[in-house]
């Protein structure tokens, strides 16, 4: 893992050099041609009707009502896992979230409130004919439809995000962007599509895409160097630049990398990024209720599918908590490794998955569960943390043998 000291620009617009960005594919582009023209259900709620939407579709609806109220668009990108999967299929990383960057000028709160009334409209036109629109108020779409809302505006990150609700897992989050000083946690997920030219291409041209015939698009790492981030990429690395400035979810994100078979290349600089990244996790996160709801949170978004991996996850997690929180007292670092195995006590029992015995690492307390012979009827009852005893100091996780 290489941490470097090189600044990152405030701007959502950054100004570039040649080594930041470069020219995809032919194969790159059919690849992002297939996800901007796939059909991605958004679930509606109760007895709201799934909206059936093509990625171009949404982004031309949404920039044109921004255009019409006079709030500027620089441009749209492609960002998160969505991108780095444009760029190298095989990463290991797949991608859930389809993140979507408009970065305009939003320079007041009347801004804000208009790019949130935009998006809420513009489900309207996504819904099938039948349904009486006129009766449908903003409120009821939001309910309806929008998974979370985000906004943050400060003196140096001026942003918004709008994640459209999918049971898959694949939401769709649009993201309104005027300043953002901290744009990606690691090199392998700092990448950004620039999606104008291809978009232009969709509204103009009368003939298919073709390898001889397609716009030329433009690919860019916010972490500073593209052609370094994209062997990141493909050889499965972790690296970082200002680890220090890398939010609570960071850790999160960090210990997903390495269940999914990624490696830091410095085994130093691991620890201190460890070490960063949890202090960081236990400052935004402070209360056990908060890294609960984070962590379960975490765990039904980023799993969809893979509940087979959540075990490992958990497990990594602990590992890492374990061996690099320094910023805690003694009794909340037990508390937060109580939660970690509670869930993954937890994950075993709603999941049935049962790993092989030889790598298996049991939590062990007096009978807050049963289980019975075979281990089929596992069940968890509501109870305390997995390290409840306040009278001991010793460990009370043992690997099974």
């Amino acid at each position: 893992m290489s941490v470097q000291d090189r600044g990152s620009s405030p701007s959502c617009v950054a100004h570039t050099d040649s080594t930041s960005v470069s020219v995809l594919s032919w194969e790159q582009v059919q690849r992002l041609d297939s996800i901007l023209t796939g059909t991605i259900p958004i679930h509606g709620r109760g007895n709201f009707p799934t909206l059936e939407m093509q990625p171009r579709h949404i982004v031309k609806a949404v920039r044109t009502r921004m255009e019409e109220n006079l709030i500027h668009v620089r441009d749209v990108r492609l960002n998160g896992s969505a991108a780095s999967h444009v760029l190298h299929e095989d990463s290991g990383l797949g991608y859930k979230d389809l993140d979507l960057i408009f970065c305009a000028d939003l320079k007041g709160q009347n801004e804000f409130q208009t790019v949130k009334n935009i998006v809420l409209d513009c489900l309207l036109d996504f819904l099938p004919d039948c349904v009486k629109k006129e009766k449908i108020t903003p409120l009821t779409l939001k309910e309806a439809y929008v998974q979370k809302m985000v906004k943050v505006c400060n003196d140096s990150d001026r942003w918004s995000l709008i994640s459209l609700s999918n049971n898959r897992g694949k939401n769709v989050e649009l993201k309104f962007v005027d300043s953002l000083r901290r744009q990606f946690e690691f090199s392998v997920d700092s990448f950004q599509i620039k999606l104008d030219s291809l978009l232009l291409f969709y509204e103009c041209s009368e003939n298919p895409m073709a390898e001889t015939f397609h716009p030329t698009i433009m690919g860019e790492s916010v972490f500073g160097h593209f052609s370094q981030a994209l062997d990141h990429l493909h050889h499965k690395i972790i690296c970082t630049r200002n680890p220090e400035e890398i939010r609570g979810g960071g850790l999160l994100k960090y210990c997903h990398l390495l269940v999914r078979g990624f490696r830091p290349a410095s085994e130093s600089e691991m620890k201190s990024l460890q070490r960063y990244m949890c202090s960081r996790f236990f400052i935004d996160f402070p209360d056990i209720s908060e890294q609960q709801r984070k962590l379960e949170s975490y765990l039904q978004n980023h799993f969809v599918g893979l509940e087979d991996r959540k075990y490992d996850y958990l497990l990594t997690l602990h590992g890492v908590v374990n061996e690099s929180t320094v910023c805690l007292m003694g009794h909340e670092r037990r508390q937060t490794l109580g939660l970690i195995a509670m869930l993954a006590v937890r994950v075993l029992a709603e999941h049935n998955v049962i790993p092989n015995v030889a790598k298996v690492t049991c939590y062990y307390q007096p009978a807050p569960y049963v289980a019975d012979g075979n281990f089929s009827n596992y069940y968890i009852a509501q109870v305390q943390p997995v390290f409840t005893c306040q009278q001991h100091t010793y460990c009370t996780w043992l690997p099974c043998n």
